[in-house]
């Protein structure tokens, strides 16, 4: 879908109704395109699918790029944008919103498969750390076993002398 569309212009100059409903048109393509990968990213992350969602993470690199520098045209042609194309303003305007609370909630997602797996890799470290310590080896190890058992009292000595 992106591949088609349109490349904006550094410093495009609004003279027309047209140029700006072009402008618009341009940037809520972009903004379509990142939604859809933000939204697949998030469904991904919610599937536990994380391989998956990252392969997606270059292309919505380069798309949130096109997006910033539409956003940063738009802010420069604010005064012809809202002049010649007043309707199409508030429709990426409000675009633009919904985008921001699909952010919200892919990092609200994103923090909380980061929160588990955390929680995961130090609970294996504890477990890891109990397991590697053998009963029979320092301070608090114990000689022989059950009934018999007794605080290590230290090495063996034998006498050769008898």
């Amino acid at each position: 879908m992106f591949d088609r569309m349109r490349v904006v212009d550094e410093r495009p100059r609004i003279s027309s109704a047209v140029e700006a409903e072009s402008l618009i048109e341009t940037v809520m393509e972009t903004l379509s395109a990142l939604s859809h990968v933000v939204g697949e990213e998030t469904g991904l992350v919610k599937a536990g699918r994380l391989k998956d969602a990252m392969e997606r993470e270059a292309r919505k690199t380069e798309l949130a790029g096109t997006y910033m520098k539409g956003v940063e045209q738009i802010k420069l042609n604010a005064v012809a944008l809202a002049r010649f194309a007043p309707e199409k303003v508030k429709r990426l305007k409000s675009a633009h919103l919904a985008f921001q609370d699909l952010i919200d909630l892919n990092q609200t997602v994103l923090a909380t498969a980061r929160a588990i797996s955390e929680s995961i890799m130090r609970d294996l470290a504890t477990d890891a750390n109990r397991q590697s310590r053998a009963p029979g080896y320092g301070p608090t190890a114990t000689v022989g076993a059950g009934v018999f058992a007794r605080p290590n009292a230290g090495p063996l000595v034998i006498s050769k002398s008898l």
